[in-house]
């Protein structure tokens, strides 16, 4: 990975895209492994990959709370981070969506914040769904022998239609079997600030998605958001359970030498 700026389009060569990571806060702070990992598929499919210094966060916690003053701002500053590359990465389908669906509609139509940010979005994939439609990526360089169930996000399913892309390259992973969660299209609660504002009803809806997992019975459960996997992994633990809770880039790219999240006695690994 690097930081500096992308080529210029004169400099390109156009079999080696020019992408840029979005790391997103979880990732940088609390699981820099998936960073590394994402970075790794995308090297991997042909990709040069750069990691702009002036990225922040997509702005969500901002968003949900109304402050909306605050995320054009961040908008701003995202959108001019990102300039020219040819497109944008994001190991997360809701910060994805923040950036690719949510940051036009911060801008009336018609004014150049507007126009950029459209421009913006429409470079703006969520890493799997990148991986599979713009990378032709098939079949993982990886290996998991056992059982792999996939927690389906809401923003993976309700805003980026990522879901399948993810499902199918697990699928795919050499020696993994894939078994199936009853009612996974359901939230785990986390949501981000609803987690924090309606702590009761957030423990039960997921204490509800791991009675699934339990019932499921995989070795392995793998997400695209690390908010809902940190909700998920969390419960799992509190309640004795064996399953292992990793990001799909740490299983696709075959970098699971961390301990899994809420694993190995450091509950964000």
């Amino acid at each position: 990975m690097t930081d500096e700026s992308v080529e210029t389009a004169a400099q390109r060569n156009p079999a080696r895209p020019q992408v840029a990571l979005f790391v997103t806060c979880l990732v940088d702070l609390m699981r820099p492994s998936v960073g590394f990992a994402a970075a790794k598929l995308l090297q991997d499919s042909g990709c040069d990959v750069a990691v702009p210094d002036a990225q922040t966060c997509c702005g969500q916690p901002a968003f949900n709370s109304g402050d909306l003053d605050s995320v054009r701002g961040i908008a701003r500053t995202t959108i001019a981070a990102f300039d020219g590359f040819d497109a944008i990465i994001a190991p997360s389908a809701s910060c994805a969506g923040m950036l690719k669906i949510h940051f036009p509609k911060l801008f009336d139509v018609g004014t150049g914040d507007h126009q950029l940010a459209v421009a913006f979005a429409a470079r703006v994939y969520e890493l799997t769904t990148y991986l599979v439609t713009m990378r032709g990526l098939t079949t993982p360089n990886a290996r998991f022998n056992g059982r792999i169930a996939c927690h389906t996000s809401c923003s993976s399913v309700r805003e980026m239609a990522s879901a399948g892309d993810m499902q199918k390259l697990v699928a795919a992973v050499p020696g993994a079997t894939v078994t199936s969660l009853a009612s996974n299209s359901e939230c785990c609660g986390f949501g981000g600030l609803f987690s924090v504002k309606y702590p009761e009803i957030s423990a039960a809806m997921a204490a509800k998605k791991t009675a699934a997992i339990t019932e499921a019975m995989p070795d392995l459960l793998v997400g695209p958001d690390l908010g809902c996997l940190f909700q998920i992994a969390g419960t799992l633990s509190r309640q004795g359970s064996t399953v292992q809770c990793r990001h799909v880039a740490e299983v696709l790219s075959g970098q699971m030498d961390d301990a899994p999240i809420c694993g190995g006695g450091d509950n964000f690994r």
